[in-house]
């Protein structure tokens, strides 16, 4: 049997579909649609230079990899390739076709250091050492049971803070884009963005499928957004929170609390059984708001590094 790689058809709704089909196999606490898979590919910003290829053993699909340029960071020469094989067909050779090929594509694009996450299970963790990667920090993958859990009460919202939702700045969303863009700076990670692009932002997180803006909630003081909940659904009973921050100048007030526990409640009476979101393990705060809503660790990943040259 012979594994090939190749470059995924976003014009092709089966390639497409098998494509979401071995990732949410590889990673089930994600949310992964067509839609999303093919948002990705073609409208993240030129210099990202991204790319998704698929492995196949004799015409199935068995291992997926999206990979390219951080395109946003000052810090230049950062790439990342995210490789996953489908949970019952490792061992063929998929992963590691996968990771040379990501690795040439992006050498040959300027990448000098490139990151990967990997997830925290012995077999991967030996595949990621055995091609020179380092493990960094981990982060932790949360379920929350919205069907048959208990949701704890909204806290009440401080004098002059007022909730609304996403969809309410449908005719301008630029102040979520600044909101985004100041709460995105101090969110722990290995590499430094700057969201300075506002036509790019709209390009990829404003008119993202998963993006539900009626259940995405934003506490305002004074007109102005300074605290969301960013709340992803994949069309069906999932629910993802893909981001939740606080400005600067309003933190230690409860509002990222207070934003994540409405957009949950919303989000139960809406129809969502099921709530995941990620939590890097040295995010105290966060992790200690997650642990009162009631999630759970349900996955672990492990950020790696490698240097190249």
């Amino acid at each position: 049997m012979t594994v090939l790689v190749r470059e995924l058809r976003p014009d092709d709704p089966a390639d497409v579909a098998a494509f979401a089909h071995v990732r949410h196999a590889a990673l089930p606490f994600v949310l992964w649609t067509p839609e999303a898979v093919v948002h990705h590919l073609l409208h993240t910003h030129p210099d990202a230079r991204i790319r998704s290829l698929v492995a196949e053993e004799d015409g199935e699909m068995i291992g997926t990899a999206q990979v390219g340029l951080v395109h946003d960071s000052p810090e230049p020469g950062r790439a990342y390739l995210n490789v996953y094989v489908h949970p019952d067909r490792v061992r063929r050779g998929a992963g590691g076709l996968l990771v040379r090929t990501a690795e040439e594509y992006l050498t040959a694009e300027g990448a000098t250091k490139l990151f990967a996450w990997v997830l925290d299970e012995p077999a991967s963790l030996a595949f990621a050492g055995r091609h020179g990667y380092e493990r960094r920090r981990s982060a932790h993958f949360l379920r929350l049971d919205l069907a048959g859990g208990a949701l704890p009460s909204p806290p009440p919202p401080p004098s002059g803070v007022e909730l609304r939702t996403a969809a309410d700045f449908h005719g301008d969303p630029r102040p979520l884009f600044e909101l985004d863009a100041e709460t995105v700076q101090d969110e722990p990670g290995d590499v430094g963005t700057e969201f300075t692009d506002y036509e790019t932002w709209l390009a990829e997180t404003w008119r993202h499928p998963l993006l539900n803006r009626e259940l995405t909630t934003v506490a305002v003081v004074d007109g102005r957004p300074v605290a969301f909940s960013v709340a992803h659904t994949d069309g069906g009973t999932r629910y993802s929170t893909a981001m939740t921050g606080t400005v600067r100048a309003h933190r230690g007030r409860g509002l990222a609390k207070l934003a994540k526990t409405d957009s949950l409640h919303r989000a139960r009476a809406a129809g969502y059984t099921q709530a995941f979101t990620g939590n890097d393990t040295g995010n105290g705060p966060m992790l200690a708001v997650n642990k009162w809503l009631g999630y759970e660790v349900c996955g672990t990943e492990a950020r790696h590094v490698r240097e190249l040259g």
